[in-house]
């Protein structure tokens, strides 16, 4: 089964997620089956977790430095380089 979630696209594996939270909220499922949901949740969570982590670690941004060559840095580098230039100019302002 743990096979199978890897090889489920993202948004499908977070919608089926979704509905498992549903039934599982909803109260109607015997026990047995809402243990088999819910670990079956808990893979799935691992899943888009792992999946999103590994988006996050693939975002570049392209920033263009002073001298007018190209460097490249993680999304959070750049949104901390970004926070960072905007108080800078609050300060000055």
């Amino acid at each position: 089964m743990s096979q199978e979630i890897k090889e489920v696209p993202f948004e499908q594996a977070l919608k089926k997620l979704e509905t498992i939270v549903e039934n599982l909220e909803n109260g109607e499922l015997s026990l047995d089956e809402a243990l088999k949901q819910y670990e079956e949740g808990v893979r799935l969570a691992d899943t888009c977790t792992k999946r999103l982590t590994e988006a996050e670690k693939r975002v570049e941004v392209l920033m263009k430095l002073d001298s007018g060559k190209f460097k490249t840095m993680s999304f959070e580098d750049e949104a901390r380089s970004t926070k960072q230039e905007s108080g800078k100019k609050k300060k000055t302002s």
